[in-house]
């Protein structure tokens, strides 16, 4: 499952996870990111209870989006123990996201 993350919640669900949290910046506008959204629901059901998956609208929720310099979507973060730790850009394959996510587990 992917939980939908707002400036109001995202330090409550991703600074403060227990799992390592893949956050997805993503635009309706966007093109791009419909692809990869489709991408990280997939991973989001194969790590289920293993990896937090998120999604952050950076339209309605632009301090977010400011504080991490976010400058093109999609934006894939990484986070673990509260801190970003990695950081994709761009419409990335399955393929690409899986061994990142492995080495944060």
């Amino acid at each position: 499952m992917v939980i939908d993350v707002t400036d109001k919640n995202f330090e409550e669900e991703v600074i403060k996870s227990a799992l390592p949290v893949l956050v997805d910046l993503w635009a309706p506008w966007c093109g791009p990111c419909r692809m990869v959204a489709p991408v990280v629901d997939k991973l989001a059901e194969h790590y289920d209870g293993n990896f937090k998956f998120c999604r952050l609208n950076v339209d309605e929720n632009p301090q977010t989006a400011s504080k991490y310099r976010i400058m093109s979507i999609p934006t894939l973060m990484f986070f673990k123990g509260g801190e970003a730790v990695d950081t994709v850009i761009g419409a990335v394959p399955e393929r690409f996201l899986q061994p990142k996510i492995d080495d944060l587990l």
